[in-house]
């Protein structure tokens, strides 16, 4: 398939600036092949959950990954942190009217250097001073790193909100925002249906908003992300792919995680710390997951290339369509859909 395969007109005013008041608010679109679209609220979710299945989410925390600071020059650069690498070292997208050479200082908001080390690809290689850790000034002095097509400056609010309220490992510069939907009521009446609550990390990269520049999908190159699979979580899904029982992953993130751990393990989900640069497209056989929640994703994206491998290359598209007919709110504030896979939809027709 071509990217242009997955393009699709979206009017501006439906892209989703600020997030609802209430997480559960946001509308739901189920996207089942076994019958029509239907729309629902998130609110909804529980009821669609079964005794046994397995709700597997991405607890990985965001930090203020967004620096600014200038060269000892005086121009002004922009930091946008990919990975950090220790308490000292990063690697990051670095914007400045001229790329910086090795050697580099850095004058960052907030009174702390960092030094240009090298370059990995079309990232840049940071250190501090051993005495300064990156994380801490991060926290003190960053910005919420706001995805780029949300056209205004990180207020406050985005702290707690572009932040699930499972959060716990710290490492992402995104948020898997289809888990920005829950809040603990939620969690609450999910957990009373009977289902398995699980968690796994997978610290998300600024590479997630690289968009597709190759027609040909598979020159496209994805960054490598870390993740963790608990030797509990694996077992638990395991069980229940055995016993015929749902796996749930809440976001692409989670779904990343669990396919990329299973396929680079001959389709079968290991536990314990990797790297995935997993690149879904029609035509990939699902290993793990049954039914996923997620946001609406950018035209001509990795994102969306992966929700219509999973739900139906047709199905998917035609159900985008109908989302911008319904006025539905897109990306990361935006509204969800639910999504069971397509057994069918090996490959796109």
């Amino acid at each position: 398939m071509k990217r242009r395969d997955f393009a699709y007109e979206l009017p501006e005013q439906l892209i989703a600036s600020e997030p609802l008041k209430n997480r559960t608010n946001s509308r739901l679109m189920v996207i089942d092949p076994a019958g029509p679209i239907t729309h629902q609220s998130v609110s909804d979710l529980p009821s669609m959950i079964r005794e046994g299945d397995v709700v597997v989410v991405n607890n990985t925390r965001v930090f203020p990954a967004r620096l600014f600071g200038a060269k000892v020059s005086g121009g002004r650069i922009e930091v946008m942190i990919e990975r950090l690498l220790s308490d000292h070292a990063i690697r990051a997208f670095v914007k400045a009217s001229k790329a910086p050479k090795e050697g580099t200082i850095l004058l960052m908001d907030g009174g702390f250097e960092l030094i240009v080390k090298g370059r990995y690809a079309d990232l840049f290689v940071l250190e501090s001073d051993p005495a300064i850790c990156i994380l801490d000034m991060a926290e003190a002095h960053g910005h919420t790193p706001l995805p780029p097509y949300i056209q205004r400056e990180d207020l406050a609010q985005d702290r707690e909100r572009y932040q699930t309220v499972f959060a716990k490992n710290v490492g992402a510069v995104a948020a898997p925002t289809a888990g920005l939907h829950l809040d603990e009521s939620l969690i609450s009446s999910i957990r009373r249906r009977g289902a398995l609550w699980c968690e796994i990390t997978l610290h998300i990269g600024a590479g997630t908003f690289n968009p597709v520049r190759v027609d040909e999908l598979n020159e496209h190159q994805m960054h490598s992300e870390w993740y963790n699979i608990p030797d509990d979580v694996r077992d638990t899904i395991v069980l229940a792919k055995e016993e015929g029982r749902r796996i749930i992953a809440i976001g692409t993130t989670t779904m990343r995680c669990l396919e990329g751990s299973a396929a680079a393990n001959g389709g079968q989900i290991r536990a314990g710390s990797s790297e995935t640069e997993i690149f879904i497209t029609p035509g990939y056989k699902f290993n793990v997951v049954d039914v996923v929640l997620t946001n609406f994703h950018l035209p001509e994206s990795t994102l969306l290339m992966l929700v219509a491998a999973f739900g139906g290359f047709e199905r998917v598209l035609a159900a985008y369509h109908e989302a911008v007919r319904e006025h539905y709110r897109f990306f990361s504030y935006g509204d969800a859909c639910l999504i069971t896979r397509d057994t069918g939809a090996i490959r796109a027709s």
